[in-house]
C-alpha cells in the first residue's frame, strides 16, 4: 500500500506534528518514542525541532541530512484527528509549518 504524501505539517508543540495528507487526513505524530535513539536525540532540541521542512513531493519531514521521518512512518503511526480538533489546535498553538507546493 503506498501512504498519501504529505501536503503540509505544523510543530504543535516540542515534540509533535500535526500532518495533513493528500488524502486529507490529518495525524499527530509524537516524536517522544524516538528520543533516546542516537539519531534523533537531536529532536530534543524544540529549536531544531521546529526547523523541518517537507521533502520535495511530500515524501516525509526533514530536519538535516541524517535526521527525517517518512510519509509512510507518519501516516502508519500517526493518530488520527478529527478536522475541527485539528482547526482549533492549529489556531491556538505557536509553531513551524511547511507547505508543499507543486
Amino acid at each position: 500500500m503506498n501512504p498519501p504524501k504529505i501536503v503540509s505539517a505544523i510543530a504543535i508543540d516540542d515534540t509533535t506534528l500535526l500532518i495533513e495528507f493528500s488524502n486529507h487526513d490529518r495525524k499527530q505524530y509524537c516524536v517522544k518514542h524516538l528520543l533516546e535513539k542516537p539519531t534523533f536525540s537531536l529532536l530534543k532540541n524544540p529549536a531544531f525541532f521546529r526547523s523541518f521542512q517537507i521533502d520535495d513531493g511530500g515524501y516525509g519531514i526533514i530536519w538535516n541530512d541524517d535526521v527525517d521521518l517518512s510519509e509512510y512512518e507518519l501516516w502508519q503511526n500517526g493518530t488520527n484527528v478529527i478536522s475541527d480538533e485539528s482547526r482549533s489546535l492549529v489556531a491556538e498553538q505557536p509553531r513551524s509549518i511547511a507547505i508543499v507546493t507543486g
